[in-house]
């Protein structure tokens, strides 16, 4: 009896790790929904809309988007987070809601990373720091120095408390020890026109809101954010190249599933992601954002993940960035 019934259990576990496998080659046979945190319209939402369009041609089923907008991305990770981890309900978000709004809000109904399965890192965008032009400032050592020399009087918008935006600006702060003071704004396009008009001096934005303003000279542009040159701008210089070491920030964008989502999904799933990032036209889409296409596997995206995770964290806090 004893060796039957361990024949019987080995047979049924063989049985049952077959079916495990076969359904996740099969995957997918029924349409996905890809959520995103954000309302419609934006740079997030028309990447995913991208990347959802290639992954039906290559996968066969449709990748639907669905916008789940609120609380700092809080309400669409909920979502996920808490969907079955059959690769039916992906997340297609920026930064912000993975490494900032943890550290924000005083209590999140989901684990911070714990939540989720890394899939893909998809793309990484740079800001611009630029400045009005009646400032006299033409390079970040030229803030530098004028915000040595008064502390606390000149001001940098941003596009939210909390935003890459303005977590940017506190870590240029930290790294130059200065003090400059932020100017919340709820979006990039009234920052923009306060710092035009000349109410606010300086502002890290997304390159490709400020660029028509630097090319009318109405702005005058800094640095870049990321580590390297934008080929949209080609004669501004890295923040590093600027003087501020170790100075690197923007945003990205990634493809995450619910946690402990099946290797073999995943592994389907990167794949498809891998021939989207190497296709003209998404690359072409991401050069027109001023975006760098991502490389790498799950797991690089997964250390990445944790490392700008600790790292804007610290920053948050060391900034009592908090949304009660």
């Amino acid at each position: 009896m004893n060796i039957s019934l361990r024949k019987l259990c080995a047979t049924t576990s063989l049985l049952f790790f077959a079916c495990c496998g076969a359904a996740q080659a099969d995957y997918p046979d029924k349409p996905v929904r890809l959520i995103v945190p954000y309302a419609a319209g934006g740079s997030t939402d028309s990447t995913a809309r991208l990347v959802a369009k290639s992954l039906a041609q290559r996968l066969g089923q449709p990748f639907v988007v669905e916008n789940r907008a609120g609380a700092g991305g809080m309400i669409g990770q909920d979502m996920v987070a808490k969907a079955p981890a059959d690769g039916y309900t992906l997340l297609f978000s920026a930064a912000g809601p993975l490494t900032v709004t943890p550290h924000a809000y005083p209590k999140l109904p989901y684990e911070a990373i714990d939540s989720f399965t890394p899939v893909k890192l998809i793309a990484q965008s740079p800001l611009v720091l630029v400045a009005n032009p009646d400032t006299g400032l033409k390079t970040v050592r030229d803030l530098v120095r004028a915000a040595r020399a008064q502390p606390g009087k000149l001001t940098y918008a941003s596009f939210g408390n909390g935003s890459a935006a303005h977590l940017a600006g506190e870590l240029f702060k930290s790294i130059e020890q200065v003090d400059i003071v932020h100017i919340p704004y709820k979006g990039s396009s009234p920052g923009l026109v306060d710092v035009i008009s000349g109410q606010v001096d300086v502002m890290f934005d997304v390159l490709v809101s400020a660029l028509p303003h630097v090319q009318s000279g109405k702005l005058v542009p800094l640095a870049i954010t990321l580590s390297n040159r934008s080929p949209l701008m080609p004669d501004v210089p890295t923040m590093q190249e600027s003087g501020v070491d170790g100075f690197e920030a923007g945003t990205w964008f990634a493809v995450l599933g619910p946690r402990e989502m099946p290797a073999g999904i995943v592994t389907r799933l990167s794949q498809a992601l891998d021939e989207t990032l190497k296709t003209p036209d998404f690359q072409q889409a991401m050069a027109a954002q001023g975006a760098e296409v991502a490389t790498g596997t799950p797991d690089s995206f997964a250390r990445f993940f944790r490392a700008q995770y600790d790292k804007w964290g610290k920053i948050a806090h060391m900034a009592g960035i908090k949304v009660e």
